[in-house]
């Protein structure tokens, strides 16, 4: 009977909240499978992102990126190698490679996401988010439409801003030595 009803209780949070993020959240999945390198076979710049199937999709990234990216989802928190990552980089979009935020506005959030204060310029568009019982800025990458994260007003100077990211939604390039 224990079965059933945990069964039942993570199928109806995954209603209430609309998504398997919570469901992961709340134990209901496994560890976030690590984000596999986009691989481009063409120069990023010169492909139409947001004209690509669900299917061109699927092929091009994890199971776990892809629910990220495509679908909205959310990894658990602290589940990406990327929350530790301290190395000076850039954080690209692991949809289609897109510049995103500089690690010089990185900081610990304590919430278990990639955190940043601030992003690169146009690289972000945002929208409403009203699947929490209040409304959220949820962010998305500018050039594929993928689904990144959240932007909260609790963040540190100077901006006040905390853009909490899926570590699976990034990947990460060190600067050079």
């Amino acid at each position: 009977m224990a079965d059933i009803s945990q069964s039942f209780l993570s199928r109806r949070a995954v209603l209430i909240f609309g998504g398997a993020g919570l469901l992961a959240a709340c134990g209901g999945a496994t560890e976030a499978e690590p984000a596999a390198p986009v691989m481009f076979d063409v120069d990023p710049d010169t492909v139409d992102w947001q004209a690509l199937s669900d299917e061109e999709w699927r092929a091009r990234l994890s199971d776990a990126a892809y629910r990220v990216l495509r679908r909205e989802d959310t990894e658990r928190a602290f589940t990406s190698p990327l929350h530790d990552e301290k190395r000076p980089g850039i954080y690209h979009c692991a949809g289609c490679d897109l510049a995103l935020f500089d690690s010089a506005k990185k900081f610990d959030s304590g919430t278990g996401w990639p955190s940043f204060w601030d992003h690169l310029p146009g690289a972000l568009e945002t929208k409403p988010d009203n699947k929490l019982w209040m409304q959220r800025t949820e962010y998305h990458c500018v050039r594929c439409g993928g689904h990144q994260g959240h932007v909260f007003n609790d963040g540190p100077a100077p901006t006040g801003q905390r853009w909490c990211n899926n570590g699976v939604a990034l990947t990460f390039r060190p600067s050079a030595a």
